[in-house]
């Protein structure tokens, strides 16, 4: 009785003044985490989501490493932050977080924040299809919830235009060779490697060797290729690698395995991978208009996707994605940070 009481005890304990307190609510969507800011995070000025992105930069960093960074997080956290919608038709605006900075569009993201805004009453439920918008810094991003009993039942988002930029190029990368990379986007740029041209298992036991090559093909693939946004200078840069090969699971396309950020690898198919990988298979006449496949994540959690609405975009030939997936919410944290705390913003060990 007594070690239960004193257990409850540690219940009591209360923060000191001094210290900066943020809370958040915590999903994952495939296996990948999504830490949801509720409170805490200061005011970002700006009108646009790139503005708002910029000056965290400036900023707040400090709270992007303590929230990302060990103890709190670790090397494949993720975050984001709620701010005010950029446009007149939108619900609401997400700034996402990673080890690195500031990711451009994040589509697993997008699928836990439906569910969340739907079930917590931030976007009121419009019957059994609610569609909510929400501005991200690659656009606006619209987003679809069916619901029974005031809980979410299915999630998918239609992405922004997402198209090919450079089919098979040949890219010397150290340490591995020659290796042929596609470059599009879905959102962020992806440099897509089909895994058996470099003889790499996507096995989940081989994820060590998954991301050292992922970085070194990243940092082979910048140096090499410009990437240059039809509109946006502040979207056009590499933001990752994608591995893709074949599955044994029955009714999968296929495995994408993402590399992104400072060698983070994403748990789930990668909602803006998957964006780029149905441009891919679009341009290669392998994925029809209406046409659906289903991807899986080096976890086998699943994304669909679909292409929609061909289109001109810049000087590309694009398609809309529609990618579905399923989150799941994980708990709810409050975090200190106390100035005097040597470690307060937090450290990285892989």
């Amino acid at each position: 009785m007594q070690s239960a009481i004193q257990t409850r005890a540690f219940a009591n304990w209360q923060p000191p003044h001094r210290g900066h307190q943020i809370t958040s609510l915590d999903c994952h969507t495939g296996g990948e985490p999504l830490r949801i800011i509720t409170s805490g995070f200061p005011v970002l000025p700006g009108k646009r989501i790139l503005e708002k992105r910029a000056y965290c930069l400036e900023h707040y960093d400090h709270l992007r490493k303590a929230l990302m960074f060990e103890p709190r997080g670790h090397a494949g956290m993720y975050g984001c932050v709620i701010v005010p919608a950029e446009r007149e038709d939108s619900d609401f605006g997400a700034l996402f977080l990673h080890n690195e900075g500031y990711s451009t569009m994040c589509g697993h993201a997008i699928i836990a924040l439906t569910k969340v805004a739907l079930e917590a009453g931030v976007v009121a439920c419009k019957g059994p299809l609610t569609t909510l918008r929400i501005d991200v810094p690659a656009g606006q991003i619209t987003a679809y919830a069916e619901m029974a009993e005031g809980k979410v039942t299915r999630t998918y988002f239609d992405n922004v235009a997402s198209f090919v930029v450079a089919m098979d190029v040949r890219v010397v990368v150290p340490q591995i060779g020659t290796v042929t990379v596609t470059l599009a986007y879905g959102g962020a740029y992806y440099a897509y490697v089909e895994a058996a041209s470099i003889g790499l298992s996507l096995d989940a036991a081989n994820h060590k060797q998954i991301i050292a090559m992922g970085r070194l093909i990243k940092a082979a693939v910048q140096a090499s290729l410009p990437i240059h946004h039809p509109y946006d200078d502040e979207l056009g840069f590499l933001y990752g690698t994608i591995f893709s090969s074949a599955t044994a699971t029955p009714g999968v396309h296929s495995r994408n395995v993402c590399i992104f950020a400072d060698g983070e690898l994403d748990r789930s198919p990668t909602g803006s991978g998957v964006s780029g990988q149905a441009a891919i298979l679009h341009a290669r006449g392998l994925l029809r208009i209406g046409e659906s496949i289903i991807i899986e994540s080096i976890l086998g959690s699943q994304f669909k996707v679909t292409a929609y609405h061909p289109q001109s975009y810049g000087f590309h030939t694009a398609i809309i994605p529609r990618v579905e997936g399923n989150a799941h919410i994980t708990g709810r944290s409050t975090f200190y940070i106390d100035p005097e705390d040597p470690l307060k913003e937090g450290f990285i060990f892989r």
